[in-house]
This record gives C-alpha cells, structure tokens and sequence, in this order.
C-alpha cells in the first residue's frame, strides 16, 4: 500500500537533547517527541521487512498516522512535569525521558485508531481515518471479502501494534532500573484506566445513559487521567517526586483534564470542519452522550418537552447539515453551552490553585500552566 503523499521521510537532524547542552524551549517540545518516534520506527525497519508481504507498508500507514500531526499533549504534559518536579532537560538523563514522554503519543496512537472504529469515523486530522483507507485499498485491489471489515481488522492491528510498541519504546528509552520501577505502575494504571473509560463510554452509549454524572465518569477515566493526569504522574516519578507533588499534579491534571474534554466536547458540535479535521457535529451522529448534550437533555426535561424529544430523537443518527443546526441551537438557547463554558472557568481555575500550592518549580508552573490554558482554550 503507497502513501506518496502522507508517508514520513525519516529525520535525519540532530536531537537537541543529545548533547545535553542547551535548555529545551516548550515551542521545540513536539518537534522532539516527533523526531524520537521516528527514530523508534526506524529501529523496527528491520524486523518489519523480515515479515514481508503487505507489512512494511501497513506499518508505514502507521507511522504516517503517528507523525501526521497531533499537539502532542501528552507528552508535552509528561515532560513539563519532570521539569516541574526538578528534572534537568540539560542533563544526562533527558534523553532517556524524552523518549519515555514520547511512547505516551503511540498509546495515543493505537487508542484514536480503535476509537475511530468504534465511532465510525471517516476522518481523522483530515484525512481518512485507518479503516477506512484500508477498505479502500481492499476495494481497489478487488480483494476477496467486505472491504469494511477487512478496514476494521486492519486498523484493529495496526492499533494493536502501536499499543505494544508504545511498551517497547517505554522499555527501551534508557531509563535507569529505579527510575523504571516508579514508573512502571503509573503506566500499567494509565492503560488500565483509559480502556475502562472506554468501555463506559461504549456501554453508557449502548444504555442510552443520559446523566451528567455517566458522561463526567468518562470524561475522568477515558480522558482527564489518561491526557494529564498521569503524564504528569508519570513526569513526576520519573524526576523522583515526593508524594506531596504528585498530589498536586494528580489534582491539576485531573481539572484541567476534564476541561481540555468539555472543550472537546463543545468542539465535537460547534467546531469548525476546516480547523479540527472533522465534520462538522460529528459527535451528535455519533451518539456521544457528552456532558454538553447531559446538560442540554437536563435542561430540556425540565422546562421544553419538544426540545427533549428533539435531542433525543437526533442523537446517534444521520443527521443532516440543517439537523444538525437546529440541534445545535436548541442546546445553546437551553443554556448548555453556557454552563460547559463556565466548567471549564471553573475547573481550570482550581487546578491553578492546586498547581500554585504545590512545590512544582518555578519554571514548571509557568510552562503547566501556558499548556493548560492552551489545551483548554483551543479551537481545535
């Protein structure tokens, strides 16, 4: 399978961190999570030839997934948080976390890959998602079988393999025996963690779930811990952070988490097409019973059958672009967008009290909170 067009050619620039000698900017910080998952791919080259066949291109279709864009926050967060927690980006040893930090965007990786199957999505930062470019190769190819679900299975590995490799890269990052024992638990919590935020989210979907307090649970374990919460855990341990620190930074992450997801959630609806790379009200088709949608369907309930059974009847359908308008003024003029916007006010500033109380560095204050701000004000 050719990708001319959205196919990585391998870095051959310089790291920064491997000289140990300058301060690392926070504008450089993705360009260098990208340039240690490129040096990942280019170290399993080897085996993945030696398996032939159609591999080294599917796992090109994934390395173009992977470097096609991305903000990169988780291990931006990671990062920021070893620096708050003491670590040294001129040191001997950021190498090492670097790559640490970066296995965080294949977890990602494999988790937006399974994601997208679930939601049926056909887009993904603008261009199709994996399953469905790996339909239509089978349909090109005139392949024996459905193309959809020879799609599914496709991206259903290529998921697989960015997940375990997201291990290995974590293995093989360098880290020192101790430093590997603080970190190994985070991990395994975080991966636990997310994949049970996702079940509920199908399972609240299935049911049907329209409470605030199912959408905000996922909302906590799908998003909020597995976006800040524990890479800034994660940053932490690595700098070998008191239990006091790690404290503070469970409680910020877990804020400003849930307020990069309400963000998402307003984004989901009201997002322009154009900037966040997928269509427009593309969470109302879906059937997303986000805290936005819990709160309109509240608000309706109590005050505008009609409204009520408008939302309900639109939800998880194929709505058209008219549809999709109407919904998204019924939610507004019940209030709902408002109430999302003053969570997010509300959330972000106790995670800023709880970052201000802490004895995060200078430094790592100021760098937590400008990502903060960013993540939760985004267009995108």
């Amino acid at each position: 399978m050719h990708h001319p067009a959205s196919a990585p050619a391998h870095s051959t620039r310089r790291n920064p961190l491997s000289t140990g000698s300058a301060h690392v900017p926070p504008s450089l910080l993705p360009e260098l999570v990208e340039g240690a998952l490129r040096d990942f791919f280019v170290s399993r080259a080897e085996i993945v030839a030696a398996v032939g066949g159609g591999y080294p291109e599917a796992v090109t279709a994934l390395e173009s997934f992977v470097l096609r864009g991305g903000k990169r926050m988780r291990p931006v967060f990671a990062w920021t948080g070893w620096i708050g927690a003491g670590g040294d980006p001129t040191g001997p040893d950021a190498g090492a976390v670097l790559r640490a930090c970066s296995a965080l965007e294949l977890v990602q990786a494999g988790a937006l890959v399974h994601d997208d199957i679930i939601d049926a999505s056909t887009t993904r930062r603008g261009y199709p998602t994996v399953h469905v470019e790996y339909a239509e190769h089978h349909r090109t190819a005139q392949w024996l079988g459905v193309p959809e679900r020879f799609g599914e299975a496709a991206a259903i590995l290529l998921g697989d393999l960015a997940l375990v490799w997201a291990d290995d890269m974590l293995r093989e990052a360098g880290l020192d025996a101790a430093t590997t024992a603080r970190v190994t638990p985070v991990w395994s919590a975080m991966r636990t963690e997310v994949l049970g935020g996702q079940f509920l989210d199908i399972a609240g979907e299935s049911a049907g779930d329209e409470s605030v307090e199912a959408a905000m649970r996922v909302n906590r374990f799908k998003t909020a811990a597995y976006t800040i919460e524990r890479p800034l855990h994660l940053g932490a341990v690595l700098a070998g952070a008191d239990d006091a620190l790690v404290d503070a930074y469970r409680r910020f992450g877990t804020d400003v988490g849930i307020a990069f997801q309400l963000r998402d959630d307003l984004l989901g609806v009201f997002g322009d097409p154009e900037i966040t790379g997928k269509p427009s009200g593309d969470d109302l088709r879906a059937g997303k019973r986000t805290v936005l949608f819990a709160l309109a369907l509240a608000a309706a309930d109590a005050t505008d059958p009609a409204a009520a059974q408008l939302l309900r009847d639109g939800i998880g359908t194929d709505l058209s672009d008219e549809q999709v308008e109407r919904m998204r003024a019924v939610m507004t003029e019940l209030g709902a967008v408002d109430q999302v916007e003053r969570r997010i006010t509300a959330l972000t500033e106790e995670a800023f009290a709880a970052l201000d109380a802490s004895d995060a560095t200078d430094e790592g204050k100021t760098m937590l909170r400008d990502w903060a701000l960013a993540a939760t004000r985004r267009t995108a």
